[in-house]
């Protein structure tokens, strides 16, 4: 729940959630189609799948705004903020269900979809993604993505208390706006070093391998990932501290999806091919057309906000196990069925492969997930959150 202003009371946890929920679902959904690639596949699976990758973007959005409201509420109601409990309910979340599968990498050999994993002290520090080499540790390698989330999270509330000063008025963080725009400019140059110094040099080289360059030097490492997390971050900022500026945006929700729309058509041709301005410029783009999404599906103007789904919401609750399994699964379906004449770029197969992996990830979110959640809420109390947790996704 978000905090409450004078005036106009913010909207209901469980009516912004059906937004919410559809994104995510979204978010998954093109990963999935994304990943569905490195197997066999039917044509139109390249085609449509080929943008999936910033699904991990929406999920960077998504998160930056969800964690980013729990650690900005305690500064908007002038509370304390509990770096404990933050990091207890962190824990609760991610590590249970990672570590079940993290386990299944590297005791099932039919899990391991691709060459090799990387060393376990990789997995368990969330480092995986410094380093990369598809090569030989292609295994397991969307982990990556995970890694950048908690290296995020464990130094973002240490930098909200740094820029409030210890305070607990939200309005010590005034300036944390021009922060969070500073780190967005910089990732810029970031990435044009990385290329520049790393990448370039080895597409010039006769024998270099451009694609496992710009893998390992700019699209895993966490300094130039960071544009969607921030986007986020600024999307809570803005519910928690600018409520007027808040109810003027929502007020067009529909025209924010569309604006949405554009901007990530924009973003599909920059990116399309790998250069220069691609690196620099696709990342901001992608991240804000998603941003703008977002912000769209927390507008009660808009049809994302108003209107749930129970599939959407069904998927939303397994996105987190799904990501976790998806390309484990999806090998052993591929193993076990073309053994038996199933030709690997059948539709047969294809959604042979969805249905197991849903039916993995609905079982890895019953045994573990949920569990651990039902604990964690036992455990900790989150005055921020309404009674029922319907905010809580991550």
């Amino acid at each position: 729940m978000l905090p409450h202003h004078p005036g106009k009371q913010l909207p209901a946890a469980s009516q912004r959630l059906a937004g919410l929920d559809h994104l995510r679902a979204l978010a998954i959904l093109l990963v999935f189609l994304y990943h569905y690639r490195l197997f066999g596949h039917p044509v139109w699976i390249e085609r449509l799948g080929t943008f999936g990758w910033t699904g991990v973007d929406l999920f960077f959005v998504l998160s930056g705004y969800l964690i980013g409201g729990q650690l900005l509420a305690p500064f908007a109601r002038q509370r304390p903020l509990s770096l404990r409990d933050f990091y207890l309910k962190r824990s609760f979340r991610i590590l249970p269900a990672y570590l079940v599968v993290v386990l299944l990498y590297f005791t099932v050999p039919a899990f391991v979809e691709r060459s090799h994993l990387a060393p376990l002290w990789k997995f368990l520090t969330f480092t995986q993604n410094f380093g990369l080499d598809l090569r030989s540790q292609g295994a397991f390698s969307h982990a990556w993505s995970l890694c950048i989330e908690e290296q995020f999270y464990l130094l973002l509330p240490f930098s909200i208390l740094l820029l409030a000063g210890g305070q607990r008025n939200g309005r010590a963080l005034r300036h944390a706006g021009w922060v969070l725009l500073i780190l967005f400019v910089a990732g810029f140059g970031i990435r044009w070093f990385g290329w520049e110094h790393f990448v370039a040099p080895v597409a010039r080289a006769e024998d270099g391998d451009l694609g496992l360059a710009y893998y390992k030097y700019i699209y895993y490492p966490t300094y130039n990932r960071l544009d969607g997390l921030l986007a986020g971050v600024a999307l809570a900022a803005l519910f928690h501290f600018r409520p007027r500026l808040r109810e003027r945006l929502t007020r067009y929700g529909n025209a924010f999806f569309l604006l949405s729309l554009l901007l990530l058509t924009g973003a599909y041709f920059v990116v399309e091919d790998l250069s220069l301005s691609a690196v620099v410029f696709g990342f901001p783009l992608i991240s804000l057309g998603y941003g703008v999404l977002v912000l769209a599906a927390l507008s009660p103007s808009c049809f994302l906000y108003r209107y749930s789904s129970r599939l959407s919401t069904f998927v939303a609750t397994l996105s987190y196990s799904l990501y976790l399994t998806h390309k484990g699964l999806i090998h052993l379906t591929h193993l076990l069925l073309t053994r038996q004449g199933i030709s690997p770029d059948s539709y047969t197969l294809f959604w042979a492969s969805a249905v197991v992996s849903v039916l993995g990830a609905w079982l890895l979110h019953l045994a573990i997930e949920k569990p651990f959640l039902r604990l964690r809420d036992k455990v900790l109390y989150f005055p921020f959150l309404p009674a029922n947790g319907s905010v809580d996704r991550e």
